[in-house]
């Protein structure tokens, strides 16, 4: 399992994917919105999303977990 963690505080502006999505490595995940910034996470590899911690409009934190990846 791969975790994709938040680098920075922020709110769920978009979510790109749902549980059991197939995604490829450089495939944006979820778009955060920092100081009136769009910022894109994405999967450092090829996998299947486990699973989607997150809603749009949740606040995050640096280290919080977004997405779950299976390898």
């Amino acid at each position: 399992m791969k975790q994709v963690a938040a680098n920075m505080a922020g709110t769920v502006f978009k979510v790109l994917v749902q549980a059991g999505d197939d995604v490829t490595a450089g495939q944006d995940l979820i778009v955060l919105e920092s100081m009136k910034m769009e910022i894109p996470f994405a999967a450092e590899g090829a996998g299947k999303v486990a699973e989607v911690k997150v809603q749009v409009g949740d606040f995050v934190n640096e280290g919080d977990i977004l997405v779950v990846l299976e390898e």
